[in-house]
């Protein structure tokens, strides 16, 4: 369905039965609400209804050409304005990468409409920026943010037939070619997810406090982004029922990789 909300639109791809309680999944980079089809048969057999959202820059109606427009305070309101829209008054949320810092944020500031959070592979933005304090491994993890950020970002992603997305999703295997379909042919979706890079301030989310909402944090061993120190630390910023989810041998691309146990860890902080 697509759904109208702050002067955009959205694409929201909704399943489950229609009593169900509302899950509303929020996608990272360079993917978008297929990253989460593999987790959904379990969902939906739990008795979930889901909402996964093509975020601003992926969904074709809701593509601000500026790139201050993409800071992350802007798609935080947007999910709550689908969630207006919507009538939905909370959600249990589950993010992953970009949509884990966008579903930190809602936690954090509006947590009347989030019931559970669930963050996949992106931690509590405090732990992240502790973490590029102390570890210098963490930043150099980082290289790639002014790469993704730069002028020339898009004709990276695109040259050789979107080789280098390609790469980057290889631990996702055929269905990297999902995602290097989709930029190919809508090069605006990739601009409008790289305009996240260009557009983040550490500033934004050095503001962040404590989480008061039940938190489940699922963090990879073989996750490229984030080190041990800034997925441990998270535990910090939590004041409620919190549990840290550790997976062996998995990459950044949890939802893709390891579906059945992301599925788990989703349904055991539902509680269903």
């Amino acid at each position: 369905m697509q759904v109208t909300a702050r002067g955009l639109t959205f694409d929201v791809h909704v399943g489950g039965p229609e009593d169900g309680q509302p899950v509303l999944l929020l996608h990272g980079f360079p993917q978008d609400h297929r990253e989460f089809d593999l987790i959904l048969p379990r969902l939906h057999a739990a008795g979930l209804r889901t909402y996964a959202m093509d975020q601003r820059g992926t969904s074709p109606g809701a593509r601000p050409a500026q790139v201050e427009a993409y800071r992350l305070h802007e798609p935080a309101a947007d999910a709550l304005a689908v969630l207006d829209t919507l009538g939905i008054a909370s959600a249990q949320v589950v993010g992953h990468d970009w949509g884990a810092q966008v579903a930190w944020l809602l936690a954090g500031r509006h947590p009347e409409r989030v019931r559970t959070l669930t963050a996949v592979s992106v931690p509590h933005p405090r732990a992240m920026l502790l973490a590029l304090r102390v570890r210098p491994s963490q930043k150099a993890r980082l290289w790639y943010f002014p790469v993704f950020g730069s002028r020339v970002a898009e004709r990276l992603f695109l040259a050789r037939n979107a080789a280098a997305l390609r790469g980057l999703l290889r631990p996702v295997g055929a269905r990297a070619a999902l995602y290097a379909g989709a930029v190919r042919d809508d090069p605006g979706r990739l601009t409008g997810g790289l305009n996240w890079y260009r557009a983040f301030r550490s500033e934004d989310m050095a503001v962040l406090g404590e989480i008061t909402v039940p938190t489940t944090y699922v963090w990879s061993d073989r996750d490229g982004v984030v080190g041990p120190t800034a997925a441990l630390r998270t535990a910090d910023w939590v004041r409620a029922d919190y549990r840290l989810v550790a997976m062996r041998g998995v990459s950044h691309w949890i939802p893709e990789q390891a579906p059945r146990e992301l599925a788990g860890a989703v349904l055991a902080r539902i509680g269903v």
